[in-house]
């Protein structure tokens, strides 16, 4: 495999000419409007097979040949005439989300998580663009403490679930893909996003799920113990895109993304059924500290905010009410 190498890109006057796997998600369509407000010129992938984006490919990043078409021209409207795409930087968001997705479909989330980044790693050692590639704060496992970005360089840390450790194996793989062939990537950790555009499914966020289960009037279960960052999704997704800067990209550097909202999970259960008017009654079950997914999340988050700018603009009641708002308009509630 021959050494990655810089070109001389495509990007035009508008900006950077973008590509973001995983670019129709909860996180990642908001991270395209804000490239695209900054003037870049922003390509989007994902497995959905029909999409209205005039830039726009059908892609299962686990499966190479359908990464290669990415950069090779093929594949994107059935007729045209192929043509080799370039690309200055790559966000790499497509992944398998959830703990309890991974324990129930793991081959899924293996294949898409660990395959799919090393797909993408040898298409990057190939055309040496630059990449930013997305990992948890899963990845802090057992540890107890606040999280910083430099703790798995200095504690032994036990990942908790497949998904956190194939976040971890996602990190090690581009770390590896650096040190042998001068690949430069970002690694960012999101901590806990959530807002407008998550649509419900059993392994969606935790607000997510009160927001939609409590709106229709359907029993949540809420597992004491836990404690969580939250970070509305309109703020991450400015913080992202900042790293499309090229001052601003520092190869080799780990970024902790979340928010300053630190509250137990029971108070998310308790904003969303204040905002709706609901009384807990049997709405609410309360259960025991989950097993197996780390406790307590706790970011330190300074090195993004002296580096990138992040910062909380939404709070936690007003982001939650925010989504509650969505998700009447699109489930007409």
């Amino acid at each position: 495999m021959p050494r990655a190498r810089k070109e001389k890109r495509n990007s035009t006057s508008r900006g950077l000419s973008i590509l973001v796997t995983g670019g129709l998600g909860a996180v990642g369509r908001f991270l395209v409007a804000e490239l695209e407000a900054a003037g870049h010129a922003v390509t989007v992938a994902d497995r959905q097979p029909n999409h209205e984006r005039a830039n726009y490919a059908r892609c299962d990043v686990g499966e190479f040949r359908q990464v290669e078409q990415l950069f090779s021209g093929r594949g994107w409207k059935r007729g045209s005439v192929a043509k080799k795409r370039r690309f200055d930087l790559v966000y790499h968001m497509a992944a398998e989300f959830g703990r309890w997705n991974g324990e129930d479909f793991y081959e899924n989330l293996w294949r898409t998580n660990a395959v799919g980044t090393k797909n993408v790693l040898r298409m990057q050692e190939r055309e040496g663009f630059r990449a930013v590639y997305f990992s948890s704060s899963e990845v802090y496992g057992d540890y107890a403490g606040r999280m910083r970005e430099d703790v798995m360089d200095r504690v032994e840390i036990k990942q908790l679930n497949d998904y956190a450790l194939t976040k971890w194996v996602n990190e090690q793989q581009v770390l590896n893909s650096a040190r042998q062939f001068g690949t430069q990537s970002v690694r960012v950790r999101l901590f806990n996003a959530y807002g407008p555009g998550e649509y419900y499914g059993p392994y969606r966020s935790v607000i997510c799920l009160f927001c939609y289960r409590l709106l229709h009037g359907l029993p949540i279960e809420v597992n004491r113990g836990h404690r969580r960052t939250a970070t509305y999704v309109g703020d991450m997704a400015r913080t992202l895109a900042v790293l499309a800067q090229p001052k601003k990209f520092r190869a080799g550097q780990a970024y902790n993304i979340g928010g300053s909202d630190y509250h137990r999970v029971e108070e998310y259960a308790r904003i969303v059924l204040e905002i709706l008017g609901r009384t807990p009654g049997k709405l609410v079950k309360y259960r025991p500290a989950e097993e197996m997914t780390t406790r307590v999340k706790r970011i330190d988050g300074r090195k993004a905010a002296r580096e990138l700018g992040h910062r909380t603009t939404v709070t936690l009641e007003d982001g939650i009410a925010r989504t509650i708002e969505w998700m009447r308009g699109v489930y007409g509630k």
